[in-house]
């Protein structure tokens, strides 16, 4: 299980993770900011997204509207000091499917979470994915040309799968990091350039150019 958090109060961010990992191993995304809730969101498949309703740049209620909007359709928390029946009547109304008001236990955020989950929000993904004459198969984590099939290492075929889902919108390389090699990584985005030409030499060798479009001073994107 995956969880997305958009918190910018460090200190109750900092121990949201640490008890969500410590108590269950669940791995926990941690963002400070609605925009990179928003884009985190959409990056990637999560369980469920935890959204504070005071953030700078898009605050939980407004991330939410515009996820909707967006068509995202996975599980949506809201976190929020405010308790008032109009307050949770607007957190649901901008497209959350449970409110959690603070202060609250642990025990209790992961009970909702589970009840969530068990509500199954999280959209099956393609095993056969075709992005012009490629075509990635993700039950086998392979990459074809035709009848030609391209070897590519773990990290390799994730990038592209990632920017597969994301077709038409740039990745900046911090967010490639963050879902591929996890936020906790020592790794610096450099990895990310490293990965990305060495996949493009092997789709080159194959007899493939152009797959991946290089944003310069921002990331990548695949536009087909």
């Amino acid at each position: 299980m995956n969880l997305l958090l958009a918190e910018d109060d460090t200190r109750l961010g900092e121990l949201i993770v640490h008890m969500v990992e410590a108590k269950t191993g669940i791995r926990v995304d941690w963002v400070t900011t609605g925009s990179d809730a928003y884009d985190y969101a959409l990056a990637s498949t999560y369980d469920v997204v935890l959204l504070d309703w005071m953030m700078p740049e898009g605050d939980g209620a407004a991330t939410c509207r515009k996820l909707r909007k967006a068509q995202y359709s996975g599980a949506i928390l809201m976190l929020t000091a405010r308790d008032s029946v109009q307050d949770r009547v607007a957190g649901l109304d901008a497209g959350a499917d449970d409110y959690l008001v603070k202060p609250f236990e642990i025990d209790e955020l992961l009970a909702r979470v589970r009840a969530l989950t068990r509500r199954n929000f999280a959209p099956l993904m393609e095993e056969m994915v075709q992005l012009g004459e490629i075509r990635l198969n993700r039950a086998s984590h392979e990459v074809q040309l035709g009848d030609q099939r391209i070897a590519l290492t773990t990290r390799e075929f994730q990038i592209i799968d990632l920017l597969a889902v994301n077709r038409g919108r740039v990745l900046t390389r911090e967010l490639i990091l963050d879902r591929i090699w996890g936020f906790d990584s020592d790794v610096t985005p450099k990895a990310v350039d490293a990965t990305v030409k060495l996949a493009r030499k092997k789709l080159e060798l194959a007899g493939h150019k152009g797959l991946i479009e290089s944003v310069r001073g921002v990331g990548y994107r695949i536009h087909v």
